[in-house]
């Protein structure tokens, strides 16, 4: 990654813009957008399902032009179909280069259809990313219906466990319910995707706030935003917030087949993500069109290089299979040997990858 020339003006800038735009997030961003939103309705039974993935990483120190290349290589990826929501990871560093790939995003794409977190970084097919980069997963085709809630103001991200455990667990449990309570739901529904600023191993609390609502078996996936200090965004319609979290409901005739697991040393980061892609990919009784795989940070520091993981992957699934990965501060999915509960699908956990394919 080519270092910026400008880089010490740039930090130093960075102080006052991070307290401008951190003032500007707390005075009402919030009420800027709606809280619930019916992006799309699936139209056919027969329709399709179309998934692409795209990842611009910026060598330039331009995030406003990183986050238009990646919107036009995504429309293009798209050709004709209309896109009905876009899931952005991007690991770029401090609010205002955050917000400036935002910028760059919606002044191609309707801010409306953007949603995701700031992450460790992304993979797809063609590769792996840290810094400064941003990946883009497109969903749209009349076969698919989206819809998408926010919670804001959990009141977790300042509390500590060693003294705050019981309050954290509450808090996340009613934001979760409380989420799940504001999608627009139908029999249709398939999949339910979560980003959220609650690292592990508060993501468990959110989940299960979740499953109360939409059930203990109904397929849940996502990952935890970036933790560290300023990092710490999920997207919602084009725009920043902390300690909130963000939901889509993908409904549709398709299928869906999950699997997570869980490493802590090079060598297994490597097998377990090879066995994991597998079994999900075994797992599905139909054609599979497209990968969700929400990674850790953690695993990918384990490898020696993380290119090798992501070679694993690619052995189980191919190298052709459209795939939206990224690494985060805690995983959702199926919790691996001896931390899943019996009769409960998706969980949240650390040191996992979760893969869901999805079929038509």
């Amino acid at each position: 990654m080519m270092l910026r020339q400008n880089i010490l003006l740039r930090q130093t800038a960075s102080a006052i813009l991070s307290t401008l735009v951190m003032c500007w997030l707390s005075l009402g961003t919030s009420e800027a957008a709606e809280d619930r939103i019916t992006l799309s309705r699936s139209a056919s039974d027969s329709g399709p399902v179309v998934l692409r993935t795209v990842m611009i990483e910026d060598e330039d120190g331009d995030p406003v032009a990183a986050g238009k290349a990646a919107a036009r290589a995504l429309k293009k990826a798209m050709g004709d179909v209309k896109l009905d929501a876009v899931l952005i990871s991007e690991c770029f560093e401090d609010i205002e280069y955050k917000e400036e790939l935002l910028e760059g995003i919606c002044s191609i794409l309707p801010e409306r259809v953007i949603f995701g977190s700031a992450t460790y970084g992304s993979f797809t097919q063609k590769g792996c990313t840290d810094f400064d980069a941003v990946c883009l997963l497109g969903i749209g085709g009349a076969g698919v219906g989206v819809t998408a809630a926010l919670v804001t103001e959990i009141g977790t991200s300042k509390l500590v466990a060693e003294t705050d455990q019981p309050l954290i667990e509450k808090r996340l449990r009613k934001a979760g319910a409380g989420l799940a309570e504001k999608l627009n739901r139908s029999d249709a529904d398939r999949l339910l995707i979560v980003t959220a600023d609650a690292h592990s191993p508060k993501n468990q609390y959110l989940v299960e706030g979740l499953q109360s609502v939409v059930g203990s078996k109904f397929p849940i996936t996502g990952g935890s935003a970036n933790k560290n200090a300023g990092q710490t965004f999920v997207y919602y319609q084009g725009k920043a917030y902390k300690d909130s979290a963000v939901a889509l409901m993908l409904s549709g005739n398709f299928k869906v087949a999950m699997s997570g697991r869980q490493a802590k040393d090079n060598d297994r980061v490597i097998s377990s993500a090879k066995e994991g892609a597998a079994e999900a990919l075994d797992r599905l009784d139909s054609e599979p069109i497209g990968v969700l795989a929400f990674n850790c940070a953690g695993r990918r520091g384990k490898l020696d290089d993380f290119n090798d993981e992501l070679g694993a992957i690619q052995e189980a699934l191919g190298r052709d299979l459209p795939m939206f990965g990224c690494y985060n501060a805690g995983e959702i999915g199926p919790l691996d040997t001896g931390e899943a509960k019996p009769g409960v699908l998706s969980g949240g956990g650390g040191w996992h990858v979760m893969f869901t394919v999805i079929g038509k």
